[in-house]
């Protein structure tokens, strides 16, 4: 498998084979990594980190996996550059690709990604964007093979907000690789038609089913898998905060969600996870708002069946197969 050379922006760009490619390198780099193997073959490479949003497990995932490859890393966050500020975007990958062999962008919109490999001459990696987040998803998918030893056939339930970045690109990578993808929301919170659609004909190839279901206890009947993420970003209007939590608290993942799932099932989520009072934004919803926890209860959160951290690790090892596949 070749992959030299491909950006790395949306896995609606990318096969099965070539997803299924990645996710098993990933098992290999971190493989290597557990038993202490040098795998430092990208000695030379130079990568830059733009993070016009910023973030934990991005960051230390892409610096970590370039270390253990060879290679150097310059992070520039909002306010180290002129990135679309002084300097267009097009002018600044102009830039950065002739310093760099490969450059990382977590940040807004979609198009602001696909401008940067348009003209950076180098790998473009999306490490986040308002419409899609694929780095997670080699992660995502790793971490479920790990736990399952497969992945066709299995029912993956995401319950919460089915409009953005985490459920589209769950979507289209469950659809590319048979997995059966359920979406758990209420109308207002639906993904996008022309994305379903999308997703709905890749899944008919792949021998998948899309559902979008209002109701919790069908949608989550014999589910393999139950997903969230976080409903609210800081910085938003309070009365955005006011009306979705009330809209989706009844798609919170608690013990009840559970009852139809499979005994095996297992818990995941991306990351930071408002499942306790023990953060500032955790108290602040508290005083505002009287919920002690969000998207996720610290029971299911903290119980046998979550495997958050085990997805938080495998987002280091999935990047690094990442770069490398494309940087090798």
């Amino acid at each position: 498998m070749n992959l030299k050379g491909r950006h790395f922006l949306t896995l609606k760009d990318y096969t099965a084979e070539e997803i299924n490619y990645l996710i098993d390198l990933a098992a290999e780099l971190k493989e290597k990594k557990k038993q202490g193997i040098a795998h430092d073959e990208l000695r030379g490479k130079n990568i830059a980190l733009i993070f016009e949003k910023t973030s934990t497990r991005t960051r230390c995932s892409f610096e970590v996996a370039a270390y253990d490859l060879g290679m150097h890393t310059t992070y520039l966050d909002p306010t180290a550059s002129q990135f679309g500020k002084k300097e267009s975007v097009a002018d600044s990958a102009r830039v950065l690709g002739r310093m760099y062999d490969g450059i990382e962008y977590r940040g807004f919109g979609q198009e602001i990604v696909e401008e940067l490999a348009k003209y950076a001459g180098v790998p473009v990696w999306n490490g986040l964007t308002n419409e899609f987040h694929p780095t997670q998803m080699i992660a995502d998918m790793l971490t479920i093979k790990e736990k399952f030893g497969t992945l066709e056939g299995l029912k993956f339930v995401y319950m919460g907000d089915g409009r953005y970045n985490m459920a589209n690109s769950l979507m289209v990578t469950c659809a590319k690789l048979g997995i059966d993808y359920v979406v758990c929301t209420c109308p207002k919170y639906f993904p996008d038609a022309k994305l379903v659609q999308y997703a709905k004909e890749v899944a008919a190839l792949s021998g998948s089913t899309i559902t979008i279901e209002e109701n919790v206890a069908l949608a989550t009947k014999d589910a393999d898998v139950i997903y969230t993420d976080v409903w609210v970003s800081m910085g938003e209007p309070e009365e955005v905060w006011a009306e979705r939590l009330t809209d989706l608290m009844p798609y919170q993942v608690n013990e009840a969600a559970f009852v139809n799932a499979k005994p095996t099932a297992i818990f995941m989520h991306c990351l930071p996870a408002f499942h306790d009072l023990n953060t500032k934004i955790g108290r602040d919803v508290y005083e505002k708002f009287g919920y002690t926890e969000l998207e996720v209860t610290n029971e299911v959160f903290e119980g046998p069946r979550s495997v958050v951290f085990d997805e938080a690790e495998n987002r280091m090892h999935s990047i690094k197969a990442i770069m490398y596949a494309t940087l090798k």
